[in-house]
């Protein structure tokens, strides 16, 4: 497994991490045991890194997780959670409730601090808010010493622009925008490069659109993204190929992208994924691939508030 520095936090992260949402069964039913399970494996691999939320699961994925940390030493992962968002309608990025939420969430998850605790998908409340209210707070949950860094994530790129402009941070995560059909992320990254910030990439597989498993109902993309999508899924199905390898090798293989999240609650699919980035990228596949995905570039789709999209 390689390792990168986490920006200026000084964090060695796992260029391969887990996501938490499908611990809390957002893609699909998942047994408890199976996923204390995939956490295990995926430490045993040398993933070091796990992000998670009160969203997945609406706490069942941190509450999973929790039951996963015991008895495991505490300076054997980085751990991340998130503050905001807690049911697919359900926001508050208030001071209140983000101390509120971190505390929660240091119970579900069974640990005194978290290495890392970023406002989650933005885009939905205000951002000016976000700046002026939420960050403060996580600085000073960070000054009490349950956490050791702070950062934001979202899906529409402008909302980085807008508020790390305003504010310092540590991290971001954004997802869905460094994958086989869309590499946006790629300026982003570029325009903030001197601040030296923490880059996490979450989404490579676009959320089961890159997946032989396919998307779920509630996937937000249009049906031109998602027509193209499966495209590629069966070209490579017709060569014997699972495209999630190849989105995994692509999104890990830039090493601008600090760690690149990819959820899971099977420990079978962890071991296959960090297989895949354990061996050579097949190019010639990949230049297949994003011909097919040609026609959706760089296309996407929008969530949250229209002016902060």
């Amino acid at each position: 497994m390689e390792y990168r520095l986490l920006g200026k936090t000084g964090l060695k992260v796992s260029a391969l991490s887990l996501g938490g949402s499908s611990l809390g069964g957002v893609f699909r039913p998942v047994d408890e045991a199976e996923a204390i399970r995939t956490v295990h494996t995926a430490f045993d691999l040398g993933i070091n890194f796990v992000d998670t939320s009160p969203l997945y699961g609406v706490t069942k994925a941190e509450t999973v997780l929790g039951k996963a940390l015991k008895g495991v030493p505490r300076d054997r992962y980085y751990l991340g959670t998130k503050v905001g968002r807690f049911d697919e309608n359900v926001f508050d990025f208030s001071a209140a409730r983000t101390q509120a939420s971190v505390d929660e969430s240091l119970r579900r998850l069974g640990v005194d601090y978290v290495d890392l605790i970023q406002a989650h998908d933005i885009e939905y409340g205000s951002l000016d808010q976000v700046v002026e209210e939420t960050l403060p707070a996580l600085r000073k949950i960070q000054k009490d010493g349950k956490a050791r860094f702070i950062g934001i994530t979202g899906f529409p790129l402008k909302i980085f622009r807008y508020v790390l402009a305003r504010v310092d941070v540590d991290v971001f995560l954004t997802y869905c925008h460094y994958t086989l059909w869309d590499s946006s992320a790629v300026g982003l990254v570029s325009e903030l490069e001197g601040k030296n910030l923490g880059v996490i990439n979450a989404g490579a597989l676009g959320m089961g659109l890159l997946s032989k498993h396919g998307h779920p109902t509630w996937h937000p993309a249009t049906a031109e993204i998602k027509a193209a999508c499966a495209q590629a899924v069966a070209n490579c199905a017709a060569r014997g190929v699972d495209i999630a390898e190849l989105a995994v090798q692509f999104a890990v293989a830039n090493a601008r992208f600090h760690t690149t999240l990819v959820g899971t609650a099977d420990p079978e699919e962890v071991k296959r994924n960090v297989r895949a980035v354990e061996k050579p990228m097949d190019r010639g596949l990949l230049e297949e691939v994003q011909t097919v995905l040609a026609p959706i570039r760089n296309k996407s789709w929008t969530v949250g508030r229209p002016e902060n999209n």
